[in-house]
């Protein structure tokens, strides 16, 4: 059987969304789907970009063949009614990956319009079991398969420079993203903590060292640059990721940290890429992942954080990265998309 998909373009080459979306589609390829649209792109200007996707969808729904299974992606902004429209007057089945949900995340008011959206599909394959659960607790009642984390796909083979077993303290923990408001202020707020046992690498846009809240030359927080989505993992050099979102180090709050719980942050998947062990607050809804694999280990406030690293002992910290060796040889395969995509195919 053949199934397909619909490229389209894809505006920064440094948004995680993205890489996300483009690794999906990767991963489809190898699995033998076929794209009916336009080349994939990365066209930064949006209404030449808007334009370039409408006549990709249209030309991909033209070639759509009859019955046949076509696997999409959401969000899809302005043209996923249209594509389900069409998909649906061809009869096909229609298997959704759910990359955010736009309510969850506090961006739009209603989840009914948007559940009308996401579930007009045959099967749609979601983050985690939190985000199953919500689903479930919303009467959705087509399949729901559970993806486990996100993979990430790299051409030239996995990371080697985080190989290596550091023993000398303090650790170097790795925080990734864009450094926006409300997103991650919090990190500017880490030199008050105790943390005898750590210092920060930093990697992502928007970064301000005028922030600091103390001066820059006692500061544990260090700027590494910005790096596209595709080669940041070759550059990053640490002991530890931290996926951590929000305005407090306390806890996860405001919109962005309260998605944690039902998210898979794509930072996690990049920081096991790296080889390194994972730091996730207790809540999130991937450090379910992150424990049962024995990939990292849990706090419920950053305060904890140089104490729980302190009582780290050398073996312990040997076993997470071997584990973390195991998970990223799958991510790198596209592993955990194709398990989903596997018994989408067959509960559809």
């Amino acid at each position: 059987m053949t199934g397909y998909f619909i490229s389209r373009n894809y505006k920064s080459l440094f948004n995680a969304a993205g890489k996300a979306k483009t690794d999906c589609e990767f991963i489809l390829s190898e699995k033998g789907f076929k794209n009916l649209g336009f080349k994939q792109s990365s066209i930064p200007n949006s209404a030449i970009g808007t334009l370039k996707n409408f006549l990709g969808i249209s030309f991909a729904l033209l070639r759509l063949p009859f019955k046949s299974t076509l696997c999409t992606q959401y969000p899809l902004n302005k043209f996923r009614n249209y594509v389900m429209f069409i998909a649906k007057l061809k009869k096909c089945q229609i298997i959704t990956i759910v990359h955010d949900v736009r309510f969850l995340k506090g961006r739009t008011g209603s989840a009914d319009k948007e559940l009308k959206k996401i579930v007009s599909s045959d099967a749609i394959i979601v983050h985690n079991e939190a985000m199953k659960n919500w689903f479930l607790e919303q009467g959705v009642t087509i399949p729901i398969i559970v993806l486990g984390i996100f993979d990430y796909i790299l051409t030239k083979g996995l990371p080697d420079q985080n190989n290596s077993i550091r023993e000398n303290k303090p650790y170097e923990i790795v925080y990734a993203g864009g450094f926006g408001e409300g997103k991650n202020s919090y990190i500017y707020d880490l030199d008050l903590l105790q943390q005898e046992e750590f210092k920060m690498n930093l990697y992502g846009i928007g970064f301000d060292y005028q922030k600091l809240k103390i001066e820059k030359e006692k500061s544990i927080l260090s700027y590494k640059g910005a790096f596209p989505s595709d080669v940041v993992a070759y550059h990053i050099e640490g002991s530890f990721g931290l996926v951590w979102d929000g305005i407090s180090t306390e806890e996860c709050s405001g919109q962005y940290g309260q998605y944690l719980k039902y998210n898979n942050p794509h930072k996690t998947s990049l920081y096991i890429l790296c080889g390194l062990p994972v730091i996730v607050w207790d809540k999130a809804a991937i450090s379910t992942f992150i424990k049962d694999n024995n990939i990292g280990f849990t706090v419920s406030n950053l305060n904890e954080l140089s104490h729980k690293l302190e009582n780290l002992s050398l073996e312990e910290y040997q076993k997470m990265k071997t584990n973390v060796d195991r998970v990223r040889s799958k991510i790198i395969s596209g592993g955990y998309l194709n398990d989903a995509m596997n018994q989408a195919l067959k509960t559809a």
